[in-house]
């Protein structure tokens, strides 16, 4: 087998990337010699701040094809959906609390719709999804209800990858007067977002998905046909227009705002090589693995993402083995909550396929090396971990 061409090999950009060179040193001067408040409007501090602000939301609504006033700031994506979702149904507590979402959702999307449910009387409804991850379109239009006032679809899943209908969702809720709502934290600055063709009223993204820092993101907000009105979940100032109070993070919104002009310019030529990339590595493990599964949809998915199932492993045994390679089990367990994956329960895999499936998510410093390289070392170790019948023991499972 080939020599490690680049070690160590980062292949989980779904979690997080690494900060653009680019993007740290627009960053650098706002942490020391242009340190104003972009609130302090009376001196040049501030003035410096705050025009440095207004280029980063000039550049993100750029990408959006929104206008700058649709675009605000936040903490990162869960803030964002958070502040999409419990501030619609503040505003429309007195009328109608009906809320649609899907069973793959994000946790602070999934979460923060069960603690409507319990806190503030909201009725949910959580669509299930098909063997490829996808909402039905008919499914979404039978839960309708003349008291649903919002419905929450990601746009791209962070496992599997798969691109939900958002279009002909969108479309539908608009016919019966629904907000909709869509979590692009995955496809933002990956694939096209364009707010206007996608006729979507609610948008939440982050920076640190797109080469930008992390703990900075924002909210797309529509104006007008329809204007989307919300509440704000914390109070104490009238920054961003009083929809979410709290001094700016001027370095991280920098960062953004590069990171979202640098994803623009370079979306179409990178999405290109990432997909050729997932290609590649997915035919190399298919020639080089029997009976290899691929996880999701094969035509609606992002461009970087590869989630498989390789039978007979348990792929939190192997990530462990390969010490020097990022990647994602997919995951059977996980630190952070102990629980398998809620995504390939919903589609209606076993314990032993979760345990068995493997995310990968490819980004800027993947090359083909590494993807060829990669492919026979997983070969690799499943033949050697079957020869020492470690199979069986694999399947113990470690989750409640």
């Amino acid at each position: 087998m080939k020599l490690l061409p680049d070690a160590p090999i980062f292949m989980d950009h779904h979690a997080t990337t690494p900060v653009d060179p680019r993007v740290l040193q627009a960053m650098l001067p706002f942490f020391s010699n242009d340190f104003g408040n972009p609130a302090s409007r009376h001196h040049a501090w501030g003035w410096k701040a705050e025009s440095a602000v207004e280029l980063a939301r000039s550049r993100i609504a750029r990408l959006l094809n929104c206008s700058e006033a649709e675009v605000f700031f936040t903490s990162g994506a869960t803030e964002s959906n958070n502040l999409a979702l419990l501030g619609v149904l503040q505003s429309f507590k007195q009328v109608r609390k009906h809320v649609i979402t899907s069973q793959i959702e994000h946790a602070s999307v999934l979460q923060t719709l069960k603690f409507a449910e319990a806190h503030l009387g909201v009725e949910l409804t959580v669509l299930e999804v098909g063997e490829d991850g996808r909402v039905s379109v008919d499914d979404f239009l039978k839960a309708i209800r003349p008291e649903t006032v919002l419905a929450s679809i990601m746009m791209a899943n962070n496992e599997i990858g798969t691109l939900q209908p958002i279009l002909e969702l969108s479309t539908i809720a608009h016919q019966h007067g629904v907000f909709f709502h869509t979590d692009a934290a995955q496809s933002f600055g990956r694939i096209p977002v364009n707010v206007q063709d996608l006729k979507v009223d609610l948008v939440s993204l982050t920076s640190h998905k797109i080469y930008g820092p992390k703990g900075v993101g924002a909210i797309y907000r529509r104006r007008r046909d329809p204007r989307v009105v919300i509440e704000p979940l914390f109070h104490g100032g009238n920054h961003e227009h009083g929809l979410r109070p709290g001094t700016l993070n001027v370095p991280g919104i920098v960062g953004f705002g590069l990171a979202a002009e640098l994803a623009a310019q370079e979306m179409a030529s990178e999405s290109r090589r990432l997909a050729q990339l997932r290609d590649r590595l997915w035919a190399n493990l298919q020639r080089l693995i029997p009976g290899v599964k691929l996880n999701g949809s094969a035509e609606f998915r992002l461009p970087h993402n590869l989630n498989i199932q390789v039978p007979g492993i348990d792929g939190e045994m192997l990530m462990a083995d390969l010490k020097d390679v990022a990647i994602s089990s997919g995951s059977a367990c996980t630190e952070a909550d102990q629980k398998r994956s809620h995504v390939l329960l919903s589609m209606g895999l076993t314990d032993e396929e979760i345990q068995s499936s493997l995310r990968f998510g490819l980004g800027r410093s993947n090359t083909e090396a590494q993807v060829d390289w990669l492919a026979e070392r997983i070969s690799q170790w499943v033949k050697e971990t079957k020869e020492l019948g470690n199979v069986e023991e694999s399947y113990v499972h470690r989750c409640s």
